[in-house]
């Protein structure tokens, strides 16, 4: 008996053993260099986070203003580059014209002096608008930003012209596979260089079409990206990579990172090798929003020395703090 003891002790100390050299990020190859600073929305007038539904008017609950940049436009994505990003982000919608437009919310009705759905109307009339109009720290009573953002909503076409070589992370707004279609048909006309650049995300549908039409676009959903991160937690220790995580946009809030096999420089090794790109978001706590890495606290809870990802709204402070500042 006790013969058998020692040999079963001996094979749970092997395979125990296996599983740490296998995983531990002590004996992973450290890429070297800083964070890759994605920007969301590029330079952007910040808001009040609590209780957000997907209908919130956030320009009506804008915080004071540090600086005059407005969400989404050419002006905003070249000074979120010039302060230190490596990726802006950018949300699009279809045009009734057979462009996307480059705008976040569904509606106009809360940030511009238009009415309407977004994807309902034509580039020349969302032309017309001031993008500017609905921004409001005070309850209503001033309007910082009225008269300022006119024609400022750009088109994709357009942000591909002023950033040709730039690292560009699109966001779907829809659930709709037509324009999963759509886009994929706009990326597929780029060179594959140009496409090795871009991700995508969005909803599950039109993710699962741009996957399928233009599978050399990394790309997430919220379903693959819960797919991702649960399997891998379930038998990452295994070296395997699950293939939701595959030429992927890999979103880790800061509060899971700590249960992902080989986190960090591990972990970031299996993802590079499957040609997937990693970002670390603020925590995520059920609900239906992530924020970002935004403040010093929360960047101090990533490893020392941490080279992936990082998705922050505050890409002047971040940039900063992580030695990526241009200035």
């Amino acid at each position: 008996m006790g013969r058998k003891l020692r040999v079963t002790a001996a094979i749970v100390i092997a395979v125990a053993a296996a599983i740490y050299v296998n995983n531990t990020s002590l004996l992973a190859p450290h890429r070297d260099g800083k964070p890759v600073l994605l920007a969301h929305r590029g330079m952007a007038q910040r808001f009040d986070e609590s209780d957000l539904k997907n209908d919130t008017c956030t320009a009506a609950r804008m915080l004071p203003p540090v600086h005059d940049y407005l969400e989404n436009t050419l002006r905003s994505m070249r000074a979120s580059f010039e302060a230190g990003a490596d990726v802006v982000e950018l949300d699009v919608h279809p045009t009734s014209d057979g462009e996307f437009a480059v705008f976040h919310d569904w509606t106009l009705d809360c940030r511009t002096d238009g009415l309407g759905v977004t994807r309902a109307q034509s580039v020349a009339k969302l032309k017309t608008l001031d993008i500017g109009y609905g921004y409001t720290a005070d309850g209503g009573k001033t309007f910082p930003f009225r008269g300022k953002g006119v024609g400022m909503m750009p088109t994709l076409s357009e942000v591909f012209a002023a950033f040709p070589d730039k690292q560009l992370l699109i966001n779907v707004k829809s659930r709709d596979p037509d324009e999963g279609e759509k886009l994929a048909g706009v990326l597929t006309t780029l060179s594959a260089g140009r496409r090795s650049t871009i991700m995508v995300y969005g909803g599950d549908e039109p993710i699962d079409v741009i996957r399928r039409l233009a599978p050399d676009v990394r790309t997430i959903s919220r379903k693959s990206i819960k797919s991702c991160l649960a399997r891998y937690i379930g038998y990452g220790w295994t070296g395997l990579v699950p293939e939701a995580c595959r030429n992927a946009m890999v979103l880790v809030p800061i509060n899971v990172a700590p249960w992902l096999w080989g986190w960090p420089d591990r972990f970031l090794a299996r993802m590079n090798a499957v040609n997937s790109a990693v970002f670390a978001l603020g925590p995520y706590s059920g609900g239906e929003f992530s924020t970002g890495i935004d403040t010093p606290e929360l960047l101090a809870r990533l490893p020392q020395s941490y080279s992936g990802g990082i998705w922050t709204n505050e890409i002047e402070a971040i940039a900063r703090l992580t030695g990526n500042s241009r200035d």
